[in-house]
């Protein structure tokens, strides 16, 4: 019993290691490059907090004034929350994996899948809702587990009120609740929809969620919008057959464990209560490409995947050497494939990685955008390139302006505007206005005193703005071409020849009709 409870506590020691060093990782390279184009988005929510945004629910609003009222508006404020969930997550794929029946070489070769994983990799290294949304997809998998394994009602309470909370980050992981309903009736539990607890769980979730439906049906339901022109603009260019590979390649060496916990949740009769999970992870995979989902939609099913996969192995590999082979063979290709999670060199680095790659392997993934255009980069470090380098243009041409009170600065899309609104703080920049994205809400009716001269970013400059102003000054650009808004312009515009304010009322008048 002494042994056992020696060998208990080296094993919570070590998962404790495990995900410190997942949050080191997460941070050590987060100053190669610039806040992420989305980055900047959500934390700009975090100064505007609310029960609803245009295109994301209000969590991650609410995480980033937590963080700017504590940490600030550094990258590392930014990107601390995230690094600290990648810790979370290593204990609780540690804990799908007992609750599936591993032992200690099931919860660590979990907790190692997990950090070695390149779509965690990613997840967790950037400001989004996404890292909180695989935190709710796995927390929620995870109150199933326990609920099979002790059908104890308290979990359908916890489960219900997780669930109402997950969908204030994402709308998607509703997509995991709806295959879980569908599928219930086909197994043992479908006595689950007679329980008490049950509703109460889902009437528990449903006021919590209340305040942002109230939110999206007083506002016209803005996400119908947002996804219609997802569909439209993006969506359209998926190719199922892509989709279908980058399930492989997404989880990168740690597809071993995926592909393992998937083939032993359906076809393992040992663990035929746990079967229902593993058409759950079918289930959300064709669902999604069937509806042109984006590949990495499917991510919230990873993690749970890997601690099944690790309890598969647990059981299958008995020698020593191949228990320790499979783990050396993670972290092996894990480093191989580093730059993909994590931007592990500056600019130059990455490209060279990613060029030696396709000349010298023939492997090209990555750096087709999601307008099908070829580049340099891969699009979310384009996306974090050329920020700082708009930030201080702008500082230079609000430094020009000769009487701020009557001027203000404006942005054609919410990287633009985050930026200036994030990265302007050290600059003494005022927020930006814009009609991109959640900027709608906050822009103002009029202003007072009229408007004598203002700053413009766009990529080219408007025929309207030309025809407002006599006096246009482009003070720079842009320029690293690797950035994904090389060429982006920041003109300082003044002598206007009418009332802006006039022209600023038809304007929004416009945008609502």
């Amino acid at each position: 019993m002494a042994i056992l409870k020696r060998n208990d506590k080296r094993h919570i020691i070590l998962i404790v290691l495990l995900a410190i060093f997942n949050v080191v990782l997460h941070l050590l390279f987060i100053n190669n490059l610039e806040y992420h184009r989305d980055e900047l988005l959500y934390f700009s929510l975090g100064q505007h907090p609310d029960v609803g945004f245009a295109t994301v629910p209000p969590l991650i609003g609410w995480i980033a004034w937590l963080m700017q009222n504590t940490v600030g508006y550094s990258v590392f404020a930014v990107r601390l929350f995230p690094a600290l969930i990648s810790g979370v997550m290593v204990f609780l794929v540690a804990g799908i994996a007992r609750e599936l029946g591993g032992n200690h070489y099931a919860r660590l070769l979990a907790a190692l899948g997990l950090i070695t994983a390149t779509f965690a990799q990613r997840t967790f290294f950037l400001f989004q809702p996404v890292h909180i949304d695989v935190l709710f997809w796995t927390l929620a998998i995870y109150l199933i587990i326990k609920y099979i394994n002790t059908e104890s009602d308290r979990y359908l309470l916890v489960f219900g009120i997780v669930a109402g909370l997950s969908l204030l980050n994402k709308y998607l992981i509703g997509l995991l609740y709806l295959i879980i309903l569908v599928l219930l009736p086909f197994t043992r539990h479908r006595n689950i929809f007679r329980k008490k607890m049950f509703w109460i769980g889902i009437s528990a979730g449903f006021i919590v969620f209340l305040p942002n439906l109230i939110w999206q049906l007083l506002n016209g339901l803005p996400v119908i919008e947002h996804l219609s022109e997802l569909a439209r603009t993006q969506l359209v260019n998926v190719n199922r057959e892509s989709f279908l590979t980058e399930q492989l390649i997404m989880p990168g060496g740690s597809s071993i464990l995926t592909i393992a916990g998937l083939l032993g949740l359906v076809f393992n009769k040992k663990n035929r209560k746990y079967r229902i999970l593993g058409f759950v992870a079918i289930a959300v995979i064709v669902s999604l490409m069937i509806m042109r989902g984006k590949s990495y939609y499917t991510i919230g099913i990873f993690p749970f995947l890997i601690a099944a996969g690790a309890v598969f192995f647990e059981i299958t590999l008995k020698r020593w050497y191949l228990r320790l082979a499979l783990p050396l063979i993670l972290i092996f290709i894990s480093y191989l494939l580093l730059p993909f999670g994590l931007p592990v060199y500056k600019t130059a680095g990455l490209i060279k990685y990613f060029d030696i790659l396709e000349t010298k392997y023939g492997i090209d993934i990555g750096r087709t955008f999601e307008d099908g255009s070829k580049h340099s980069l891969p699009q979310d470090y384009a996306d974090m390139i050329g920020w700082e380098e708009l930030a201080r243009i702008t500082e230079k041409a609000w430094d020009m302006v000769p009487d701020t009170k009557s001027s203000f600065i404006y942005c054609e899309n919410y990287g633009q505007a985050g930026a200036i609104t994030v990265i302007g703080k050290k600059y003494g920049l005022p927020e930006a206005v814009s009609f991109h994205e959640s900027f709608r809400y906050w822009i103002p009716s009029e202003f007072d005193p009229d408007i004598t001269s203002f700053i413009y970013i766009n990529d080219e400059l408007g025929e309207d703005v030309q025809m407002l102003f006599s006096n246009i000054t482009r003070v720079g650009s842009i320029s690293d071409p690797d950035a994904r808004e090389y060429g982006t312009g920041v003109y300082l515009c003044r002598d206007p020849v009418a009332s802006f304010n006039k022209f600023w009322v038809v304007r929004i008048k416009s945008l609502d009709d």
